[in-house]
């Protein structure tokens, strides 16, 4: 019994490793697709003026 609980503390802490390195990945990707669209934004205005 002990070795059962012990097995589903140390999965349930693998998939929470695994969803907060998957938000973080998102919140990076999110960051940098945010950080390249800008660039595009003030060169397109940049262009018109």
């Amino acid at each position: 019994m002990a070795k059962k609980a012990a097995a589903k503390k140390t999965v349930k802490k693998a998939t929470a490793k695994k969803t907060a390195t998957k938000k973080a990945t998102k919140k990076a990707a999110t960051k940098t697709a945010k950080k390249t669209t800008t660039k595009v934004a003030k060169k397109a205005t940049k262009k018109k003026k």
